[in-house]
């Protein structure tokens, strides 16, 4: 019995792919449960299982009772174990004496721990490699997810992590991210992504020599699943071209990747931490002229040729979104016809205001340079049928002219003005307005 007892763990060792020292462990504590659990015994059981020897055997300590205790006196032998002054003798048990029933029991309780010791194993593994690519199966499909196998692991596609209009046939070879691993009631749900902006990076350090030793740096991703992708790349040694070692002879390395991830189209880009030139780039391929920064805001409004507006733009805007999305900067794009629209309505509007502010006075400097009291001058304006709200009022400065010379006509109308004595005609004061 021990000896096939022996073969059933190392067989179970292969299949499980559970160490022999784990698995040695969890039947031995498995089994000192079982026989507690059947015989109804509070003693401490321990189950040694010799591999070398091809040997079970199992043992159990009982306390030495002192004389006057009965050993069906639980309370009597309690209160001994508490006070630390019971001595334990070690017998071994006869495991022919297991029987089929509590084999039976043992079996139950092996198998339940060497689960959970499988589960255990899963999540400590796959737990560490979180953000790494690998390359599963795909094993079947439901209506919204796909599950696809890893060797003898079986991890989850949801719909969300889906690239849109993929087929998943059975069979399919994929490459996948490792977005999460959790614990559930039964195994770790291991959750994989195809979609996921760092799946493009590793599909790159996988293709590209130079990503991978850190020469050429993926500064930024910005993707759109099955559709397009934008790969910002920087490289720190001055002789090497970051685009074209991505890019590849003939571009066989980006077609790897862009085959992998089933056609979507992918646009590498020169990082550059001149956020001008960096968004020139992230608009490839069309070609913008000037872009103008708002970095308290961190947006910037791009002018771009006539014919390139469309191309810069791209198709429902996918091209100036994944630029915004590449940059983190907020885009707006103008053709250059529409920009300079907008400056020639702009210029005519600017203009009068300045003609405006310089061929107008305020009432109270009028009054400093004619030598009198706002409140006089006020008073004189509005007694002529002039309206004027205050002292900061303005009027042309014609009209401040023509007024100034009929008040300063000479020292006699001075005089006159304060005495409250000088009239003169409204016809002189005609078309005189104030604001």
């Amino acid at each position: 019995m021990n000896g096939e007892f022996i073969d059933a763990l190392q067989q179970l060792q292969k299949e499980k792919d559970i160490p022999m020292e784990a698995l040695i462990s969890t039947v031995e504590a498995a089994m000192a449960s079982a026989y507690r659990k059947h015989f109804g015994v509070e003693d401490d059981v321990r189950v040694v299982i010799d591999t070398g020897a091809r040997t079970v055997r199992m043992f159990a300590l009982k306390p030495v009772l002192p004389e006057g205790v009965d050993e069906s006196d639980a309370a009597a032998i309690e209160e001994l174990k508490a006070s630390g002054t019971v001595k334990y003798d070690e017998y071994e048990l006869d495991t022919e004496e297991f029987g089929r029933i509590a084999a039976q029991t043992a079996k139950q309780v092996v198998m339940q721990r060497i689960r959970e010791a499988e589960r255990e194993i899963v999540f400590a593994e796959f737990s560490h490699r979180v953000g790494e690519v690998v390359t599963g199966e795909v094993q079947r499909r439901d209506a919204r997810s796909v599950f696809i196998t890893l060797g003898k692991i079986e991890t989850l596609l949801p719909s969300y992590e889906q690239i849109p209009g993929e087929p998943y046939r059975f069979r399919d070879r994929l490459k996948l991210y490792i977005l999460d691993v959790r614990k559930t009631t039964k195994n770790p749900q291991i959750i994989v992504s195809r979609t996921h902006p760092a799946l493009v990076t590793k599909l790159f350090e996988l293709e590209v020599p130079e990503v991978y030793d850190g020469i050429v740096e993926i500064k930024a991703v910005a993707r759109e699943p099955g559709a397009r992708s934008k790969v910002a790349v920087l490289s720190h040694d001055g002789q090497v071209d970051p685009v074209g070692a991505c890019v590849g002879h003939r571009g066989t390395r980006v077609q790897a990747i862009v085959d992998e991830l089933r056609g979507e189209k992918i646009d590498i880009v020169r990082y550059s931490p001149d956020m001008a030139e960096y968004l020139k780039s992230a608009l490839s391929p069309a070609k913008v002229n000037h872009v103008m920064l708002d970095e308290a805001n961190m947006s910037a409004l791009v002018i771009a040729p006539d014919d390139q507006l469309s191309l810069a733009i791209g198709r429902r805007g996918q091209n100036v979104r994944l630029a915004a999305q590449l940059t983190g900067w907020r885009v707006d794009i103008r053709s250059e016809s529409e920009w300079a629209q907008t400056q020639a309505k702009q210029a005519p509007k600017a203009a009068p205001a300045e003609e405006e502010k310089e061929d107008r006075i305020r009432i109270y400097e009028l009054a400093r340079e004619l030598g009198v009291e706002n409140k006089d001058l006020i008073e004189i304006l509005q007694e002529e049928g002039v309206e004027v709200t205050s002292h900061a009022s303005s009027i042309p400065r014609d009209k401040a002219n023509m007024v100034a010379e009929m008040l300063t006509g000479g020292d006699a109308e001075l005089q006159a003005l304060d005495e409250g004595e000088l009239e003169f005609d409204l016809e002189d004061l005609e078309g005189l307005q104030l604001e």
